[in-house]
């Protein structure tokens, strides 16, 4: 995943991922990071708290997708059939919140 960040992207990601390798990486791709920062680090680092709040909605999305029982246990093999159980639980997801 992290091959498709390129120039002018942000990645947003959580502490367990925070390490001066990645962030070099990041920048030397002309991107920009968003990671909270390990307790332990010397160096500390600000995340953008409006950057990184879209994280969590993120996680909350997919914990949400993980209550369907098909895309829980990927009964469906293929990748093209997985991606569309993904996408109808998506829509299912966003008319609930939709409807009055």
């Amino acid at each position: 995943m992290l091959d498709t960040v390129g120039k002018g992207q942000t990645l947003i990601a959580d502490a367990g991922y925070d390490s001066d390798r990645l962030r070099a990486e990041i920048k030397r791709r002309k991107a920009k990071c968003c990671i909270k920062p390990m307790p332990n680090r010397k160096k500390k680092y600000r995340p953008r708290k409006a950057v990184y709040a879209q994280r969590n909605r993120v996680e909350r999305f997919f914990n949400r997708i993980k209550h369907f029982r098909a895309i829980a246990s990927r009964f469906e093999k293929s990748a093209a059939n997985y991606l569309a159980l993904v996408k109808l639980a998506a829509a299912r997801i966003w008319m609930r919140f939709m409807s009055p």
